[in-house]
């Protein structure tokens, strides 16, 4: 048999009329028994758009022109929403959009997980402009515009958005793409620095320049001065994570304070982006899991100690587990450093079996996961074993947390008691949630 064809991309834009809306935020309409998600549509609405993709089960396309507005469209506020890659609802009002992700995560639970909360939770929400502390720039040298780009990709594309600002980052960088486009355009190989990490702490904003060639001693002094100017700790990266290394000698620990403790972290370790919901989170965390001077506590995936540490304030012991080496050290320095004493922290790969390991088999009273987008399914059986009375599950994931509270009630015994979504990332089609467990019986 012959390969199938690919359906050619209709050229001409097309009308349709949007009926729902994805769990990514996506019109969604009907055209001839064919699915097609429209970014940037609303329900409601009648819209001129363009196939971008097709596919055998479903076609993709975006808005050229919206000619009859849902009542709940706003005016995006960045004039680069609908070709950047970073935002896809800005043209949805905030609380519409934490509506949005309240009732994915609750289908989740019903459809993927056949469970139903005993509580949903108001939503967690904090700043929706200006609030994202930990980003990936993508940089690109382009000769024919005469300049670098600075900024996230386009959406569903390699290339970098041409963008003079950003709304979502905070503003110390997203006030200053352009001056960051002016540096790497001095520097003698431009071409040569593909991304910048940007990591901000409540002390400082720290920029990582990734570069592929030795930077030379001129360019060195361009950064240096660049983080004199605008109040920067600047560093670079020539290889792996384990290269970065400052450009100078004025470079402060980069630090944020959460439940009355100070954590220290480098510029690419793991941390919350938006910090003034992370303080919310985890008082609201401290809240649920109610952790008293008798209980043993575990924190499963628990990075640089952002929960384990104001637990163990309330807790009569503490046992942390992570699978990156570096954090599990900086959660030990962070402990100390903190004064907090009932803490201990192990390194282990939480997808392999853990059942032989010294700290896995103790009891614990209660335990909180904060497993990473592909979920804690494979430790629920250890985790089940404990016979915690309370198991507080934080996700990033709502369709993993959904499979894993279906095992978790179906399997293991435990109830869900509530549940609800914190909206990390305003403007963006990513649900981070939160939800309590208790043991039946």
């Amino acid at each position: 048999m012959g390969r199938r064809r690919k359906p050619r991309i209709p050229r001409e834009p097309v009308r349709l009329d949007i009926t729902a809306l994805s769990h990514e935020g996506r019109g969604i309409a009907q055209v001839e028994g064919k699915t097609v998600f429209v970014h940037g549509a609303l329900p409601g609405e009648r819209v001129l758009c363009q196939y971008t993709r097709m596919h055998r089960r479903y076609d993709e396309a975006r808005v050229l022109e919206v000619e009859q507005a849902s009542s709940e469209r706003i005016e995006p506020r960045c004039p680069h929403f609908g070709v950047c890659g970073g935002c896809s609802l800005q043209h949805m009002g905030p609380e519409r959009q934490i509506a949005l992700k309240q009732e994915v995560l609750l289908e989740l639970l019903d459809h993927v997980g056949r469970v139903t909360p005993t509580e949903v939770l108001p939503p967690l929400q904090a700043a929706h402009w200006g609030y994202r502390r930990k980003a990936r720039l993508a940089v690109k040298h382009v000769p024919r515009k005469g300049r670098v780009l600075v900024g996230f990709r386009e959406k569903h594309s390699p290339y970098v958005a041409d963008m003079g600002s950003c709304e979502v980052l905070d503003e110390r960088v997203g006030r200053r793409l352009e001056a960051l486009s002016e540096l790497i355009g001095g520097l003698s190989r431009p071409d040569r620095v593909p991304q910048i990490e940007v990591a901000i702490g409540d002390n400082g904003v720290a920029l990582v320049f990734r570069n592929l060639e030795t930077f030379t001693e001129q360019d060195l002094e361009r950064l240096r001065g660049f983080g004199t100017q605008h109040d920067m700790f600047i560093y670079q990266q020539p290889g792996n994570e384990q290269t970065v290394a400052p450009v100078s000698e004025h470079v402060e620990p980069l630090m944020y304070s959460v439940a009355g403790e100070t954590l220290h972290f480098r510029p690419t370790d793991f941390t919350q982006v938006n910090a003034e919901l992370n303080i919310a989170m985890v008082d609201r965390a401290l809240g649920m899991l109610q952790p008293g001077p008798d209980d043993r506590v575990l924190d499963l995936f628990c990075g640089l100690g952002n929960f384990s540490l104001p637990l163990a304030r309330r807790a009569a012991r503490v046992v942390g587990v992570e699978g990156e080496a570096g954090l599990v050290e900086r959660a030990r320095d962070n402990a100390e450093r903190n004064g907090i004493g009932n803490t201990e922290f192990h390194v282990a790969n939480l997808a392999e079996p853990v059942d032989h390991l010294g700290w896995a088999q103790v009891q614990f009273d209660k335990v909180l996961l904060d497993p990473p987008r592909s979920g804690a399914l494979e430790v629920l059986p250890r985790v089940a074993g404990f016979g915690a009375c309370r198991l507080l599950y934080v996700s990033c994931n709502p369709s993993t947390l959904a499979r894993d509270a279906g095992e978790l009630v179906h399997q293991y015994g435990y109830r869900l008691t509530s549940a609800g979504v914190m909206d990390m990332f305003p403007h963006t089609a990513h649900v981070e949630s939160i939800a309590l467990f208790e043991k039946e019986g």
